[in-house]
């Protein structure tokens, strides 16, 4: 029997709400949402498996320069998500998910969501490499740094209707080597600006003023999740711009508008090797837990 979106969906659903931890990324929730045909779906009411081959995703959740589940990116091999619901774990049906898998070619990634044993276990057994961690980091909104002084020559403002061309060309240059975040399209960006939570202020761009027609130097994206809860959903410096404090500006802006927002706590992901974001993050005070580790397994 084929599951349905709306019965994958509510899988991932009571998964969430049992483990504390979203089984399936934001990339993998939109091609559910908006693009099924992009997704091909296995399993039964018990759990699923997922491919979604697309050449570019971006990623959930990334800053400057997201065995339950398992789920990814890729331009080269397209992206696995397994989900097992907890009263059928320990049975080994998260194996027989992946072995009944179409084909998964070399480079095919998959995301460990709380770098959970069961996966660590599988992926080692079916021949999946470790190769990326990130990082959740968070902070709670009180004491928080006030919003900085506007630099002369710096206009900022929230996104408005035409500022598109310039957000890409800034966030392709900033995350160029980003294997997600990097290849963000326009329709990547429609389909993110069409979801409940985007709000036009939330999206913080510091533009040159110098410039005819302006030129987009830095922006902070930021992301309501709850009434309480607020994201630093990406954070990106043109590198040509790099070198003025820029990311620490719109960082402390955007953490200043959630809390205008009467957000009580903020979180972010971060890749774990990006030592200079993690040691902005840490100067801000952001501080990671151990548990929250996201490990990324690619298919040798």
């Amino acid at each position: 029997m084929a599951l349905t979106v709306e019965q994958v969906l509510a899988i991932t659903k009571a998964t969430e709400a049992y483990d504390g931890v979203a089984p399936l990324d934001e990339a993998a929730l939109l091609t559910l949402r908006n693009r099924p045909q992009d997704a091909t779906i296995w399993g039964d009411v018990r759990g699923f498996g997922m491919l979604v081959s697309t050449g570019s995703t971006t990623g959930e959740d990334s800053t400057t320069g997201g065995d339950s589940t398992t789920g990814g990116d890729s331009a080269t091999g397209g992206e696995l998500s397994l989900v097992v619901l907890t009263q059928h774990r320990g049975t080994g049906l998260g194996r027989q998910l992946l072995l009944r898998a179409p084909d998964l070619p070399a480079g095919t990634t998959a995301w460990s969501h709380g770098d959970n044993p069961a996966a660590a276990r599988l992926a080692a057994g079916q021949g999946w490499e470790r190769t990326r961690e990130l990082w959740v980091m968070r902070r709670p909104v009180a004491d928080l740094p006030p919003a900085p002084a506007i630099p002369e020559g710096i206009v900022v403002r929230g996104f408005e209707p035409g500022d598109e061309a310039e957000l890409l060309r800034v966030n392709a240059a900033a995350f160029a080597h980003h294997p997600e975040q990097g290849g963000m399209t326009a329709a990547d960006l429609a389909e993110r600006m069409a979801e409940s939570w985007f709000d036009p202020s939330g999206l913080i761009m510091a533009w040159e003023s110098s410039t005819a027609g302006g030129r987009l130097l830095a922006f902070h994206w930021t992301k309501r999740h709850s009434e309480s809860e607020g994201e630093v959903y990406v954070v990106g410096v043109d590198p040509a711009a790099q070198g003025r404090g820029l990311g620490k500006l719109v960082t402390l802006l955007g953490l200043n508008h959630l809390a205008d927002a009467g957000i009580d706590a903020i979180h972010l992901y971060v890749e774990g090797e990006n030592t200079p974001a993690v040691r902005l993050y840490e100067g801000l005070g952001f501080t990671r837990a151990a548990a929250d580790t996201h490990v990324q397994y690619t298919r040798r």
